[in-house]
């Protein structure tokens, strides 16, 4: 991370978007490291170079999720979704971080506009069965679920999926297992 800084300083003559994309590499090999403050340091210069760019964005939010600032991570997602209303995997991150802080109301309208805009994206599925989890809706949580494993049987959103189908069929409280909202796949 700190050699792809230098490299971005290094590159003061070249176009603002490439040394951007530079110092976001930065920030990703800070967040990699777990060191949400670099790397929000990283994501916060890479967007001064590039300010229009939502991915960038989402970025940052993500390493303020990581240092558990989640309003300031719904402010950076605000942000990218101005800029791109398509991206589902924004709202999906917006709906985890709306959760984290009990806004479950705006949580569900995002993960819900994630399922709309990516049907095959089962974090955005993942997302909204917890939702629905949380309010005792057992069977909209249970169907959400079971697509979460559809789509995703092996990975960590099926994971999660399956731990959550095991303690609503154990009652084990309506508290969901927690997971802080999960990390974007490259």
């Amino acid at each position: 991370a700190m050699r792809l800084e230098q490299l971005a300083q290094d590159m003061r003559l070249q176009p603002p978007g490439r040394r951007a994309e530079v110092v976001a590499q930065a920030g990703r090999a800070w967040l990699e490291g777990r060191n949400a403050s670099r790397a929000v340091a990283a994501f916060s210069a890479a967007l001064e170079l590039s300010p229009d760019n939502p991915e960038l964005w989402i970025d940052r939010a993500e390493a303020y999720a990581d240092a558990e600032n989640y309003w300031e991570a719904v402010d950076d997602l605000n942000r990218a979704i101005e800029l791109d209303r398509r991206r589902a995997d924004a709202y999906t991150f917006r709906a985890a971080a709306y959760r984290l802080v009990k806004e479950y109301g705006l949580a569900m309208e995002d993960a819900t506009r994630a399922v709309e805009l990516a049907p095959n994206l089962a974090d955005a599925w993942l997302e909204r069965a917890i939702l629905h989890r949380l309010k005792s809706d057992v069977p909209a949580a249970r169907r959400d679920f079971l697509q979460v494993l559809l789509l995703d049987p092996d990975g960590a959103a099926g994971e999660a999926a399956r731990a959550n189908i095991e303690a609503m069929e154990l009652k084990l409280g309506n508290e969901p297992p927690q997971a802080p909202p999960t990390r974007r796949r490259r």
